[in-house]
């Protein structure tokens, strides 16, 4: 079996046409095992109750940003290691510095396509 049927990745964004981008092109490169949460507790909420490989989340979120999401899922026992793509239009130097001090794997800057998508991914857990 191929990773990427193996691979289970939680999509968090507040706006659903952008949950419905990444989630085509996931779709697109052949991840099929997704989830969405429109915000970060929502997020906490889905991976306690079905744990995922990979969250690529937006940074831009109200209550809980990109980054603050990724700081909680470093702190839980369970979900430290779940991998983290930060996908965000402001790709400035200082987010990109704080999320890497903070455990993030990867990121994308937006607009994107479905073949930097799994470029990013492969990055992070190898060749799908």
């Amino acid at each position: 079996m191929a990773l990427r049927d193996q691979l289970r990745i939680l999509v968090v964004d507040d706006m659903s046409t952008s949950r419905g981008l990444i989630t085509q092109a996931l779709e697109t490169i052949g991840i099929r095992n997704i989830t969405t949460a429109s915000d970060g507790q929502g997020a906490l909420k889905s991976i306690k109750a079905s744990p995922v490989h990979i969250v690529v989340s937006d940074y831009n979120m109200p209550g809980m940003d990109g980054l603050a999401l990724l700081h909680a899922l470093r702190q839980g026992p369970k979900t430290k290691g779940v991998g983290f793509l930060l996908i965000t239009g402001r790709a400035d130097r200082a987010i990109i510095e704080h999320g890497r001090k903070l455990g993030m794997n990867n990121y994308l800057k937006k607009p994107f396509e479905a073949a930097d998508l799994k470029s990013a991914i492969e990055a992070m857990v190898g060749r799908l």
